[in-house]
């Protein structure tokens, strides 16, 4: 067995700590069912940083973490169908899930309760090689390149999944509060799908990113929107945001929130959720979200804002990402 480099976390600690420690370690071998990817790239994100500085409990010690892995198929182990050795793949979040509960009997896999997921419960993708399942994988196409898809591997997957969420259609009005990397996904995939769009947030440059990208309206929080919307998309973990959000929904209308934690939300006036307005959270991803968002992302060739960084660079720019200084998203250069 080959050994290789990767970065471990053996005590979670604050990232400034940089508690992250470069080592040699024993490259991993694919058991029956899984494929190994050669790791050419792994973006970095706020859930990493979750699970490093102990927000998220630790489930695995030592661990590797990343999650946003795309690379080349460098061994299959027996009975893998759909992979061959030298083809892109990327792997994301979703590291597998049972198969037969009531979850994933019912397309809910990102509920399962024994789910695994990478860079949490499995060794994840700021290494030289990571493994996963072959049903859990994601064959890449030849149209975008590594730095591009290594994003798309969780805020572009992510995002998409809270789209679905909104259950929303052609000529609908969607409300994105926050923008960021994945706000920039969902705006693209709502454009695509001719859905008009409002984005809220504070920064004028933000404002500006989302107007250049194709949105109806931005403005700011304190600004009247011009429309109802059908659905909202919340992103920033404020939960004071909540019923000023509702208050902006048309009847029936539904509001997704996105962030992992959120602080803690109020409801002064049941006339704002009334009308069958809804509130639902986003939690994690299923395959069926990261196949159909991969594949509308390469046929719109979807953009990605991005910076890349050397394999030894991770420390600070894990410091980086958690005080906002990346311009859209990391990625970090394994090959």
């Amino acid at each position: 067995m080959g050994m290789m480099k990767a970065w471990v976390l053996d005590r979670q600690a604050p990232i400034d700590q940089k508690p992250l420690t470069k080592k040699s370690v024993e490259m991993p071998e694919p058991v029956a069912g899984e494929i190994r990817l050669k790791v050419v790239a792994c973006g970095v994100c706020r859930t990493d940083i979750h699970i490093i500085e102990g927000d998220l409990p630790l489930k695995k010690s030592p661990l590797i973490p990343g999650h946003e892995i795309v690379g080349i198929v460098d061994k299959i182990g027996e009975g893998v169908k759909g992979f061959k050795p030298g083809q892109r793949a990327g792997i994301a979040w979703l590291h597998s899930a049972c198969g037969v509960c009531k979850f994933c009997r019912s397309d809910r896999e990102n509920l399962c309760e024994t789910a695994r997921f990478t860079g949490w419960d499995v060794n994840g993708g700021f290494a030289e090689y990571a493994t996963i399942p072959g049903e859990f994988a994601f064959a890449l196409g030849d149209r975008m390149s590594f730095g591009e898809m290594a994003p798309l591997m969780c805020p572009g997957i992510a995002g998409y999944r809270a789209f679905r969420l909104t259950d929303i259609g052609r000529g609908d009005a969607l409300g994105l509060y926050g923008y960021g990397p994945t706000a920039s996904y969902v705006l693209q995939v709502a454009r695509a799908k001719g859905i008009r769009i409002f984005v809220v947030t504070r920064s004028e440059k933000n404002q500006e990113a989302a107007e250049k990208m194709g949105a109806d309206w931005t403005g700011d929080y304190t600004q009247q929107l011009p429309d109802k919307l059908d659905a909202a998309i919340l992103f920033p973990p404020v939960g004071d945001l909540v019923e000023g959000i509702l208050a902006q929904l048309e009847r029936g209308g539904r509001l997704v929130l996105s962030p992992v934690t959120m602080t803690p939300l109020t409801l002064q006036d049941y006339n704002h959720i009334w009308m069958e307005r809804s509130i639902i959270s986003l939690a994690n991803i299923t395959r069926q979200d990261g196949q159909e968002f991969l594949d509308i992302a390469q046929k719109e060739r979807i953009k990605s804002r991005f910076e890349t960084f050397g394999f030894d660079d991770l420390p600070e720019v894990m410091i980086k990402v958690k005080q906002g200084g990346i311009d859209g998203s990391a990625v970090i250069w394994i090959d």
